[in-house]
């Protein structure tokens, strides 16, 4: 009978204790994401791999115990003020890209993309597997953050001018639409900076407000008319060999969401950053043909005089950079460390394969 007894309240008592842990498990949250951009933008809120797709994923994945209602921007907060509504849990995600948040945290420029840095391969490789995301959470856990990459535009090209770059100095004075480190290094070239969102790019270009802008591949160029505006297209791409989409989530509240809907959250992000670089990859490779066959547009590297410099300056800059924060210069350390190794393996696999797999 005390057997009996004692092996009921065993059971009774594992039942009290699996029960909190078995309800949080079927517990259903309803979050919302805003976006650094606006409705219906390919990519950037619509389409494979994008956010509202993401979102969709995440509930289909969570038999619907996670919903996320997406808001492009505008449609809830302003295009740039998601960092500051997931910290204070206005929101619990933003959709955008890290660099928007230089002035915030100078480091988080380096999840986004680096001039003369690793290609898409090469990030996911750093990101994932190379320690990359572990310092992204470092580096806004004291904010009540964390951050997963959710998406991937690829190689972006260098832009639109209206004029021919034969030599360097052809930079002094230009007057240029570019964000980022990018932006800086031109700055020490003579260039007068102009960061424009993506609607004013157009008009601005056209009119010749501007003399060259850069916004990001063909098939989004495309869409904003750009080819219109301007003849030659530059597409060595220096200044962003990738760009990636930032996941960014609010820490208390993330840690609200048991093991199973975190790791959807992660699974549903990293399909997302797969399936939109494959989007982009697609879009563009068609996109490129039109605007050279149908449009006249004059597509074209940088000279090799051009982009030795551009090199040079780059690679001061971001040293400039490093040294004026401790935050700063451990990930610059960290990519760079990586980057090197990563280069090595890429010299001998990828390197002499390329003009064999994609010889005209």
């Amino acid at each position: 009978m005390q057997r009996r007894q004692f092996l009921a309240g065993t059971a009774i008592a594992a039942s009290a204790l699996a029960a909190p842990a078995v309800a949080r498990a079927q517990t259903s949250f309803s979050w919302k994401m805003t976006n650094a951009y606006g409705p219906g933008s390919p990519f950037y809120v619509e389409g494979p791999g994008s956010p509202t797709d993401f979102c969709k994923k995440v509930e289909a994945m969570s038999g619907g115990r996670l919903k996320i209602q997406h808001f492009a921007a505008g449609e809830l907060i302003p295009a740039l003020e998601g960092f500051d509504a997931v910290q204070n849990g206005i929101v619990e995600m933003n959709a955008a890209n890290a660099y928007f948040w230089a002035g915030k945290i100078a480091a988080a420029q380096y999840f986004t993309t680096v001039p003369f840095g690793m290609d898409v391969k090469g990030t996911n490789a750093w990101l994932y597997e190379g320690g990359g995301i572990d310092l992204w959470h470092e580096l806004y856990e004291p904010l009540g953050m964390l951050a997963f990459p959710m998406g991937n535009t690829g190689v972006q090209m260098t832009g639109w001018f209206r004029k021919e770059i034969n030599t360097v100095e052809d930079f002094d004075g230009l007057k240029m639409r570019i964000p980022g480190l990018a932006g800086k290094v031109y700055a020490k070239l003579g260039v007068n900076v102009q960061l424009l969102p993506g609607g004013e790019i157009f008009p601005a270009l056209e009119r010749g407000v501007i003399d060259a802008a850069e916004f990001v591949g063909p098939y989004q160029d495309r869409r904003l008319g750009l080819q219109k505006a301007a003849k030659y297209y530059y597409t060595t791409g220096w200044h962003e060999p990738n760009n990636v989409t930032e996941l960014l989530i609010n820490k208390a509240a993330w840690d609200t969401l048991p093991a199973d809907l975190q790791a959807i959250v992660q699974t549903a992000a990293m399909a997302c950053n797969v399936e939109s670089n494959a989007w982009c990859d697609a879009t563009n490779a068609e996109a490129m043909d039109d605007l050279v066959k149908n449009f006249g547009v004059i597509a074209k590297p940088l000279p090799d005089a051009v982009v030795e410099k551009l090199r040079e300056v780059t690679t001061a800059t971001l040293a400039e950079g490093a040294e004026a924060d401790p935050r700063t210069k451990k990930v610059h350390e960290a990519y760079f460390a990586f980057k090197k190794q990563y280069g090595d393996w890429a010299g001998v696999s990828a390197q002499p394969l390329l003009p064999v797999l994609y010889k005209s």
